[in-house]
């Protein structure tokens, strides 16, 4: 347990030095003055206002670091951040007072070879570095006695943790619940009943039914909330005709991509380098002779032939190796050939022909790109206007008037994704628009710009048989095959009790071996293997699905199979238990702690620490 606590109180010497610094680096100068010292009283403890305050930055700074923004003292009290951190330390003073009640204490002595064995405190010669020990100290605004004291108490609670917590272990009867749980195994005969299997197909509905279906069910045939609005539009298409184009200008666009259309032939390369010409030549003589492959070289170098992949080359881009490796054949390795990392055997994967694509091609491609992008340029240019005629009071209506925009209207719900809604920017603006919403122009995606204007909120309701009837009618469908699938399905279980020949159903059957409760079978329900896990040896059983119905037989129940994996997990789950356990009684040994040390807190000392925090 010794060498335990020595590594613990290590440990804790970089935690406190990292936290003071951190702690400090953000509360800076920020050192409380006054008569006030402590924000606590915890029995012969005290929890000082600096301790608070950089135990409240530490905190908040955690939570900055997951969020990414700066958190206002406010806002973290509201979190609860501030109690967190004087709970923390009320809980270091409750052990520091019972620690002192044990009189437990490393002594000056190992105090000392902790201080001396801290790699910090050491010069570049690995020896204490008695200066150094001092400035760290001082830069992280802590005497030597301050700290040496923080030290000998964290040493002595970690005596005491190890004491309370080292060596508890839980009963295995959990343990071997959740192995075998997980890991027990079933072996059992299915047949399956499909819709092809049904004596007579279930026929289509009939008004009658559908409607009886529908009253029954009304529930799963509800409309979403749904946000009536009316919209005005203006695209790049719609300018198009007002673009002016030279010819010009698209032979340059031609020109600046001239990369993209025109490629030259190019080869699918991997290329393994070697540290001098002989290597080179010993691998390529052990392909020649076929003691070896490439693949083989590459796993000797401990590569994979991702970290040797060229990709498509073309033969300039090979340099002094091109005209070689042009030559070669498909799959063929040649050099030693130059590289810039050395000799390099070459081999050739593919061929990809030379592309050259004429101007005249791509010419109609260009100017409709060309196009779009000038109109979307007269769009940005008139936005601020519409925006300005919008402010000054001009109705959505009004605009199509004024402007070259469109006006139109959409019942709108959170799964709509046609016409305008299928834009992102259209979707955020629809779902934040409130009644009353002053209409202001907004840029979608491809450069269109709209603005939109709520007129009714329709609650959630049912939708009306006449638009659901196709919904309607594929759900009965699909409730009446069930029902027949497990008609029949019953009628086989009856014959199986009696005759106890899955070959005689004439079913679709399969025999299952040895397969544990989270084994996935294709098509079954989801619940399937749960209620094999629930049947007895010899039990027959139908388990419904959907447009499938199976009969199954529990044929056997087996233990789990002894594997590396299983005593893997087991180990694993016996350890996470044993710890679970020394933690939850240290938890409960400390809160007793507490409740002894009758803890009592000055509120504006409190209060004043956070103000600093404004």
């Amino acid at each position: 347990m010794a060498a335990g606590v020595k590594s613990l109180s290590k440990t804790f010497v970089w935690i406190l030095m990292g936290l003071l610094m951190l702690g400090l680096a953000g509360f800076g100068a920020t050192n409380l003055t006054g008569t006030v010292r402590t924000v606590a009283t915890v029995g012969t403890q005290t929890v000082s206002v600096d301790d608070y305050a950089r135990e409240l930055q530490r905190e908040i700074r955690a939570v900055e670091a997951q969020t990414g923004q700066t958190l206002p003292m406010a806002q973290a009290r509201e979190l609860g951040i501030d109690r967190i951190a004087l709970a923390n330390l009320v809980n270091l003073a409750s052990l520091d007072n019972e620690v002192a009640e044990l009189g437990v204490s490393i002594g000056d002595t190992n105090l000392q070879q902790e201080i001396l064995e801290v790699p910090a405190f050491q010069g570049v010669d690995g020896t204490f570095d008695r200066e150094g020990y001092r400035f760290a100290l001082e830069q992280a605004g802590l005497s030597e006695a301050d700290f040496e004291e923080d030290l000998r108490r964290e040493s002595a609670r970690t005596l005491v943790q190890g004491a309370i917590m080292e060596g508890v272990e839980m009963p295995s009867t959990m343990t071997d619940l959740i192995i075998d749980y997980v890991y027990a195994r079933r072996s059992f005969t299915v047949a399956t009943v499909s819709a092809d299997a049904l004596a007579t197909p279930v026929p289509a509905p009939t008004d009658t039914q559908l409607q009886t279906y529908y009253d029954e069910n009304t529930d799963r045939f509800t409309l979403p909330e749904t946000k009536r609005l009316t919209y005005a539009l203006l695209s790049p298409e719609m300018l198009l005709d007002q673009v002016e184009l030279d010819d010009a200008s698209v032979r340059r666009l031609f020109e600046e991509r001239e990369a993209q259309y025109n490629q030259p032939e190019r080869r699918l390369v991997e290329q393994l380098a070697f540290t001098d010409e002989a290597a080179a030549l010993d691998a390529k003589a052990q392909l020649e002779v076929g003691g070896t492959t490439f693949e083989r070289l590459v796993e000797d170098r401990e590569l994979s032939l991702a970290d040797v992949d060229l990709g498509d080359m073309a033969i300039e881009e090979l340099g002094a190796a091109g005209e070689t490796i042009f030559a070669a054949e498909i799959g063929e390795v040649v050099g030693p050939l130059p590289s810039s990392l050395g000799p390099a055997l070459y081999r050739v994967n593919g061929t990809l022909a030379a592309r050259i694509t004429p101007f005249e091609e791509v010419e109609a491609e260009l100017r409709d790109e060309l196009a779009a992008e000038r109109a979307r340029r007269l769009i940005e240019a008139q936005a601020e206007d519409i925006n300005d005629l919008l402010a000054g009071g001009a109705t959505l209506e009004e605009l199509t008037g004024e402007t070259e925009m469109t006006v139109g209207e959409i019942d709108w719900t959170s799964e709509s994704s046609d016409g305008v809604a299928a834009y992102a920017g259209f979707r955020e603006a629809a779902q934040a628009v409130r009644d009353g919403d002053f209409p202001e122009i907004g840029f979608l995606e491809d450069g269109s710009i709209f603005a939109l204007r709520l007129n009714e909120v329709l609650p959630p309701r049912p939708e009306p048989l006449d638009s659901a009837r196709a919904r309607v009618a594929a759900a009965w469908t699909a409730a009446e095959t069930n029902a027949a699938l497990q008609s029949q399905a019953d009628s086989v279980l009856a014959t199986l009790v009696t005759e106890g020949d899955f070959a005689a159903t004439g079913l679709p059957t399969r025999v299952e071996n040895g397969l544990t409760r989270t084994a996935f079978l294709d098509g079954v329900p989801v619940d399937f293997m749960n209620q094999v896990f629930e049947m007895e040896p010899g039990e027959l059983r139908v388990i419904g699905g959907q447009g499938r119905a199976f009969v199954v037989r529990l044929d056997d129940i087996l233990p789990p199979e002894e594997t590396a994996e299983l005593q893997q997990t087991q180990a694993a789950v016996a350890a996470q238990m044993n710890q679970a356990l020394s933690r939850n009684l240290f938890d409960v040994y400390v809160r007793d702690a507490q409740t002894r040390a009758q803890p009592t807190l000055d509120q504006r000392a409190l209060n004043a620490v956070q103000a600093n925090f404004q």
